[in-house]
C-alpha cells in the first residue's frame, strides 16, 4: 500500500488529511464519532482576541451545489482557548499536531492572538485567516489587498515562534498576487482556498435564506476552482500549500497534490458525514495504488519540479 505520510514545516503528518478550520470547532464534536488520532492534524476554529457570538441564525443553509454559511467567527476568545480548549486537546490527544487558526478585526488583534496562540505547547503551526467573508471588519477586507496582506503577515511573523500558514480568499481577481504578497511578508506556507461568497433566496419569503444575506459557499461545487487556484499559486511560489475546497473523497485529495498541494483540509464533507476525514484517510492508499501514483511525498516533489 502507498505511503501517505507528509512533512511540512512544523508539521510531521502521518497522513495529509486535516479538518478545515470551523468544521471541527476545537475537536470535541468530531471526537464523538472517531479517534482524532486518525487525522494528520487538526485546525482549531478561528480564534479572536475577545469572544464573538457571530451572526444570528439562520447562518447555515444547504444549496443545490453544496453548503453556504455565515457563522461569523463565533468563538470563545483566545483566553478561553488557551485555558480550556487547547489543554483539552493536549490531555486527550498529546501526539496530534494542532494548527491554531487566528483572526481579527485589526492588525493589533491579529498580532496579539498570534503572540498568545504560538505559546501553546501543543500548537505546531498557525493558520492566519485573512479570508472570512462573513464578518464586517478584518478578514476578507485584509485578504484582498496585497499591500495589507504583506504588512499584516510581516507583523505576525515578528511575534510568531511557530510556522505560519496564511489562508487565502478566492474572492479576488488574481489569487497569485495575494499569495506572493503573503510570501513576501514572510509566510511559511499558504492555505487555499476559503469559501466563495454566495447568495441564496427563499422563494416563499423573497428574502435571503441566511440572516447575514450573503454567505460562504463550500462543498463539491468549489473543488475545480480550488484545483485551478492551487495550480496557479504553485506556479509562482515554492512554499508549502495546504489545499482546501470541496474535498469529498480520496480522489479529490490526490487531485490537489497533482495541482501542487502538500497537504489537504476537508470541510463541507463533514457536514453530511462526521467521519469523512477518517474515511478519506482510509481510502487514500488504495486510490494511489489504483492510479499507479507514488507515495505522497514523492508526488509532491514531482509536481514541484514541473
Amino acid at each position: 500500500m502507498s505511503e501517505i505520510s507528509v512533512q511540512l514545516p512544523g508539521l510531521n503528518l502521518k497522513n495529509p488529511i486535516i479538518p478545515a478550520s470551523g468544521t471541527a470547532a476545537y475537536g470535541q464534536g468530531l471526537a464523538q464519532h472517531f479517534n482524532l488520532n486518525d487525522l494528520g492534524a487538526l485546525v482549531v476554529k478561528s480564534t479572536t482576541l475577545e469572544p464573538r457570538t457571530g451572526n444570528p441564525r439562520p447562518n447555515v443553509t444547504e444549496t443545490t451545489a453544496g453548503w453556504m454559511n455565515a457563522i461569523g467567527l463565533t468563538n470563545p476568545g483566545i483566553q478561553a482557548v488557551m485555558a480550556d480548549q487547547l489543554p483539552w486537546l493536549a490531555d486527550h490527544y498529546p501526539t496530534l499536531p494542532i494548527i491554531g487558526s487566528i483572526a481579527g478585526s485589526t492588525f493589533a488583534e491579529y498580532v496579539a492572538v498570534a503572540q498568545q496562540m504560538t505559546q501553546a505547547p501543543n500548537v505546531h503551526a498557525l493558520e492566519v485567516n485573512i479570508s472570512c467573508p462573513n464578518v464586517a471588519a478584518g478578514g476578507l477586507a485584509f485578504g484582498t489587498d496585497p499591500v495589507l496582506v504583506k504588512d499584516l503577515v510581516s507583523q505576525i511573523m515578528a511575534v510568531a515562534t511557530k510556522p505560519v500558514y496564511v489562508k487565502l480568499t478566492p474572492n479576488v481577481t488574481d489569487i497569485t498576487v495575494i499569495a506572493q504578497a503573503a510570501v513576501a511578508g514572510g509566510a511559511t506556507g499558504l492555505t487555499l482556498i476559503n469559501t466563495l461568497t454566495g447568495l441564496q433566496y427563499d422563494l416563499a419569503t423573497r428574502q435571503p435564506t441566511l440572516s447575514n444575506g450573503t454567505g460562504g459557499l463550500s462543498g463539491a461545487a468549489i473543488h475545480p476552482l480550488a484545483v485551478r487556484m492551487i495550480h496557479a499559486v504553485r506556479a509562482v511560489t515554492d512554499v508549502p500549500i495546504i489545499g482546501v475546497g470541496g474535498v469529498m473523497r480520496a480522489e479529490d485529495a490526490i487531485e490537489f497534490f497533482l495541482a501542487g498541494a502538500n497537504a489537504v483540509e476537508v470541510g463541507a464533507a463533514t457536514y453530511g458525514n462526521p467521519c469523512a476525514c477518517r474515511d478519506i484517510v482510509r481510502e487514500l492508499p488504495a486510490a494511489l495504488d489504483k492510479y499507479g501514483l507514488p507515495d505522497l511525498m514523492t508526488l509532491s516533489r514531482q509536481q514541484a519540479q514541473h
